[in-house]
């Protein structure tokens, strides 16, 4: 039985040695997208790689609110006139948007998207906005006015004005939705980074899991913990990168859709779990609530876990992570 076990080994070895890991980087639904695969030859890899961009083509001319002919573009221009008809997998996705709405009391809204853009961060806000500029500035945001009938399958805004568009779910969506593609058309192994909102599958070919670097907040150019994923998902929602200065205090580009003002206290806050749409969810809404409230929210959702690094450099995690096992030195 050595022998066969030896065997069994050496072919594994040989099979893993054969494999390919080919790396694509595309501008797609108006960000990057890093796409992995991992194939038993170069050309199968790239043609996975072409039905993938496909499947995310696909996604975005249906969830879109800057192209005019998708159904979220016709939901969002009926806003307050009648509900609109949809395909079945924009209504589950806005649903579970909802879901998120409301487990998080507003902190995740995607109406967000009617929030007047008063906050600059390319240099040219020099003064801070009224309050009463910032209470307008959210006055057609509230996922409450967002109303979804299962049976015709439609979407009603109340409102005039209203809009709703998936830019903080919409590509961890589609990494997800092509991950399970990708699956589901025989690729073994793979990695799908929308910008951050990652989805891995399978394994490296020598075996080995694919591993994820989280970036030291206020140093860039270090990793501060590297974690192996297995068949997960990782986001990170970070304020570090996008900020204005007013007063000498720092105004982030992570508004909170209730208040509309810049949320404040966290840095950056990182999310593992089974998918990339929910962990994009969680970690946008835990940035918002904070520290306390966002680690008792995750805390009831045993599949997920959370690293957050508060604007003083401080690291707290969700009781199911020991980061020590992870730090980088």
């Amino acid at each position: 039985m050595k022998g066969l076990l030896t065997f069994i080994l050496t072919i594994v070895a040989i099979a893993a040695q054969c494999q390919t890991v080919r790396q694509r980087t595309l501008m797609l639904m108006g960000s990057r997208f890093d796409i992995t695969i991992v194939a038993n030859e170069a050309a199968e890899a790239e043609a996975y790689i072409d039905t993938a961009v496909a499947e995310i083509t696909r996604i975005e001319n249906l969830i879109s609110e800057w192209r005019p002919q998708t159904q979220v573009s016709e939901v969002n221009r009926n806003a307050g006139i009648a509900p609109v008809k949809v395909d079945k997998e924009l209504f589950e996705l806005t649903e579970r948007a909802l879901y998120f709405s409301k487990i998080t009391d507003g902190a995740f809204d995607i109406s967000f998207a009617a929030m007047d853009k008063i906050w600059k961060f390319d240099g040219s806000m020099t003064e801070m906005p009224s309050p009463e500029t910032v209470k307008k500035s959210v006055q057609n945001v509230g996922y409450k006015d967002i109303i979804l009938d299962k049976q015709h399958s439609t979407i009603f805004l109340k409102r005039v004005g209203m809009k709703i568009g998936f830019g903080s779910i919409g590509k961890g969506y589609a990494a997800d939705k092509t991950r399970d593609f990708l699956i589901a058309k025989g690729v073994k192994a793979g990695i799908v980074n929308a910008s951050g909102d990652m989805n891995t599958w399978g394994t490296q070919p020598d075996g080995k899991p694919w591993m994820v670097g989280i970036t030291n907040p206020l140093n860039k150019n270090k990793v501060f913990a590297a974690f192996p994923l297995r068949e997960s998902a990782v986001v990170t929602s970070g304020s570090y990168e996008k900020y204005v200065m007013l007063n000498g205090k720092r105004y982030t580009h992570i508004i909170n859709p209730v208040t509309g003002y810049p949320v404040t206290g966290l840095c950056s806050v990182t999310v593992m779990g089974p998918s990339a749409e929910m962990a994009n969810g969680f970690s946008t809404a835990i940035m918002v609530l904070g520290k306390d409230v966002g680690l008792n929210l995750i805390s009831q959702f045993p599949a997920l876990s959370c690293v957050i690094v508060t604007d003083g450099g401080k690291i707290f995690t969700s009781k199911n992570i020991d980061i020590k096992k992870y730090r980088q030195k």
